[in-house]
């Protein structure tokens, strides 16, 4: 079952481990802001299209950012 907190977790780590900021991140994602900040406050999730963008982009299973593994 999907845990919007821990992928909100998992996806600021992630992010701010690869030295990004939010707006990098939103402006990748063709995005704002706000979505970013609720997705990682557990608020929101994003689109299966936007997932695939996020795991390309620093280089991550769906599966770590999603709490099914541990294995990035």
């Amino acid at each position: 079952m999907l845990n919007k907190k821990e992928f909100g977790l998992r996806l600021r780590e992630t992010r701010k481990a690869n030295g990004e900021q939010q707006q990098d991140l939103a402006d990748f994602l063709e995005i704002s802001t706000a979505q970013i900040s609720d997705m990682e406050n557990g608020k929101k999730t994003t689109t299966l299209e936007k997932l695939v963008l996020i795991c390309e982009h620093y280089n991550v299973s769906s599966d770590y950012l999603l709490g099914l593994s541990d294995i990035k």
